[in-house]
This record gives C-alpha cells, structure tokens and sequence, in this order.
C-alpha cells in the first residue's frame, strides 16, 4: 500500500530531528501533557515513539532530560505534566520486559483461559474498520489518519483496537497485524501489549467487558469535533452536538449538512456469541435499509449525490 507520501511528510527521520521533537515537547506540550495527552483534537503529546523505536532518542535520554526539566521549570503543571509523561515511558519498558519473558504473547493469550474465544470471522467488517468506514466517527477518523500519516492518537488508538475487538468480536491478533503493517513507531512488545490490555487478555489488562464507546469517548476527548472534522471532512457541516452521533440529528439539520435520511431500520443483526453480556451504551440504535431491500447495512445516512456515509 502506498504510505510512503504521508509518513515522509509528517515524520522526519533521524537523530537531529528525534532531538528536535524532544525539544518541542519540553517547551510546548510537557507542561499541559496531564490533561492534553487524551485529545487527538489538540497536538499534546510527545509523538516521540518513533523515535523511541529506532533509537533516535533514547528511554534514559528522554527520562533524565524530562526530570531535569521539570526540577527547573517554573511553569504551573511541569512538574505533573513531566510525572504523567514518564508513566507513560516506564509502560513502554514494561512492554518489553513482558515480551522478554513472555515472548509467545505475539500469537497467544498471556491469560491463558481466552485462547480460545470464540472470534467471528467477518472480513468486511476487518476492511471496513481498516479503511476508516465503521461509521461511527472517531472510530473512522482514527484509521484514517493512520492510514494517511503511519501514527494514531493514543486514546484513539484504544478507541479503534476496543471497536474491532469487542464490538466487531474480530481477532485482536489481527488488530495487532494491521497496525504493525502501518504505525510508523510499530514496535512488537508495545504493540503486543498494548492490544492485549485492550482485548483484556494481558497482563493488568482492561476488563473484557470494559467498552471503549466511541461515542462517549468522542464527546469526551473531542468535543468540538475538531479532530473528526480533520479526518472525516463528509461530516464537517454537522454542529457539535452530532459530530459524534449523526445518526440522532433531526431531519432537518442533516439536510442543512448536505445530508438526506432514508428509511430506518435496527441497527446490528449480528449474532452475539460473547459468553458474557457487554454493554453497548449509547450505540447507534439505528441504521438504513441497502437501496429499499429488507437487508440491513452500516449506512445511517446517504448524501443527496447517493453517495453512502457508511460503507463507501
């Protein structure tokens, strides 16, 4: 696939440039990094991980400069925006020690009881997910700067992986494969690590019934519906209110957006096989007949030119 245009053009390669992003962070982002680091609407992070990979800057470099900076900075938060950031790197060494010592964590379950889950096997819904065409926002908007940039927000990067794992009940492993494939800063151990806290069958992972609702997390994390708008720019017109949740807007302000309502029917037909119940608050309730079939599709909504906001 060709991600060599995006990557080349958002990532500079080499030391000087490792050093050069590690400086902005210390001057731009370090002091606010506790609460900005949630917001893919805002540029809050240290975007150092592929850095970190290819040994451009490294983890003892990166955390002996952070702590001397926040010992001298006077600004309000340095000192809490520098604890939260080292967290997040001690993770990352942590990742490594757990593939160390658990190396087939690559293909298998850490906890042993989930190898064998019963996965559906839906490869349109795997295209779907990695083409950015779920329709729900956030969830689009996250595979979509991937795709175009080889780098995903790290909330957002939870938001996708608990999507694919627990709503589409696909294989983490296969999650796993794509962003390797994709992620400029693909690293084994945090890749295998961070997917299986996702899919709850890691080390201090994320209950299997803990839901990231892409929804909630959107107006949350995004709540202008700034970082969809960039990604998905067919739902740029839509107020605030429906960034996240465009299947709930009256009639009468998708039309103002270029957007036009057909017949509507339950959303997911799917057959559930969890062996536990598992929330779906706040799920879009409804979607489209396909072209005035009785078949059910992912498309809520189609433009006034046909085109499809699912599914295209």
């Amino acid at each position: 696939m060709p991600w060599d245009t995006g990557i080349r053009a958002a990532w500079p390669a080499g030391e000087k440039a490792g050093g050069d992003r590690l400086s902005w962070f210390l001057d731009n982002a370090m002091a606010a990094y506790s609460n900005d680091r949630d917001r893919p609407d805002r540029d809050g992070t240290s975007r150092l991980s592929p850095y970190l990979h290819f040994g451009c800057v490294g983890a003892r470099q990166v955390w002996h400069v952070v702590q001397s900076r926040a010992g001298a900075d006077s600004a309000p938060g340095a000192a809490r925006g520098a604890e939260a950031f080292l967290r997040q790197l001690a993770w990352r060494e942590f990742a490594h020690h757990l593939l160390f010592h658990f190396p087939a964590t690559v293909h298998a379950p850490l906890r042993e009881e989930y190898a064998a889950f019963p996965w559906r096997d839906d490869p349109a819904a795997l295209v779907a997910w990695q083409e950015g065409r779920t329709g729900y926002p956030l969830v689009d908007a996250g595979m979509r700067q991937l795709r175009k940039t080889g780098w995903l927000h790290n909330r957002v990067r939870m938001v996708v992986a608990s999507f694919l794992v627990k709503d589409l009940l696909l294989p983490w492993r296969m999650g796993a494969a794509w962003f390797f494939d994709t992620l400029v800063d693909a690293d084994l151990a945090n890749n295998t690590f961070g997917w299986q806290w996702v899919a709850g069958s890691g080390a201090d992972a994320a209950p299997f019934f803990r839901v990231f609702n892409p929804t909630l997390q959107g107006g949350k994390f995004d709540p202008r519906g700034d970082y969809v708008r960039t990604w998905v720019p067919e739902l740029g017109l839509l107020p605030d209110r429906w960034i996240h949740r465009p299947w709930e807007a009256p009639a009468a302000v998708l039309s103002s957006a270029g957007w036009c309502r057909e017949r509507r029917i339950p959303a997911d037909r799917r057959p559930r096989r969890r062996p536990a119940p598992r929330p779906r608050r706040d799920a879009a309730p409804e979607s489209l007949n396909c072209e005035g079939t009785d078949e059910p599709c992912r498309h809520p909504m189609k433009r006034r030119d046909g085109s499809l906001a699912r599914g295209t």
